[in-house]
């Protein structure tokens, strides 16, 4: 399977509390992403958290969920403080991005008209991957898309996947050993999962770290 698995420490949108628990004890298996959001914990316990996420040779992502100019930009520079490496979510403005581009991040953010909480994806096919490609041409690393948000989730992620080269991320819902056969079908760049594995979707009332070993398993055996 081609596409990347990044490892979200999240449940309910925010980041859980035992999150650094959590990735100590699965540190060792074989997942090269793994990231969380800004709601959830404290500025100083994120940066325990990245920091151990760094020293065990991780790739780092920060999805920030915000909707105004001014919360866009605060999550960017979070991101860029605390050292991720990838910072998904926010929606675009010309500010934030800017920003960005001369730091050393790669930024994924949403396309299409994102808003609410839990957030919701809204407009047609044509009008949000037109949203991804003007992004893409002005210079940012990749898309998040919350397809799965969208009220024609599974053919939106193939109709983007379809048309849209460029790196992208389907990022929640994918809760199920169909929905990662889907995924593997469509072949995005990657895909988040987190409240699925807290929720013991693939190994009923098992822990997190069994229901991971599940997933990876299952995407070993995919061709």
């Amino acid at each position: 399977m081609q596409s990347k698995i990044i490892i979200m420490l999240t449940h309910n949108d925010q980041t859980v509390k035992d999150a650094l628990k959590v990735f100590e004890q699965c540190k060792d298996l074989p997942v090269e992403f793994w990231g969380f959001k800004d709601i959830g914990l404290p500025r100083e316990d994120m940066k325990v958290l990245i920091d151990a996420m760094k020293a065990a040779g991780k790739t780092t992502f920060l999805e920030i969920v915000s909707y105004s100019e001014k919360a866009c930009m605060d999550g960017a520079k979070l991101a860029v403080e605390l050292g991720f490496d990838y910072l998904m979510g926010t929606l675009f403005f010309d500010n934030v991005y800017n920003y960005l581009k001369t730091q050393k991040i790669k930024y994924l953010p949403f396309c299409g008209k994102v808003s609410g909480s839990p957030s919701i994806l809204e407009g047609s096919f044509d009008e949000i991957i037109d949203d991804a490609e003007s992004m893409i041409n002005k210079g940012v690393d990749g898309i998040d898309i919350l397809a799965f948000r969208h009220q024609q989730g599974a053919e939106l992620a193939r109709e983007y996947c379809s048309r849209v080269k460029a790196p992208v991320v389907i990022a929640g819902s994918i809760n199920n050993f169909e929905r990662i056969d889907f995924i593997n079908e469509i072949n995005p760049w990657a895909f988040t999962m987190g409240s699925a594995l807290f929720t013991s979707n693939f190994v009923p009332e098992a822990d997190f770290r069994t229901n991971l070993i599940a997933v990876i398993d299952y995407m070993n055996k995919i061709d």
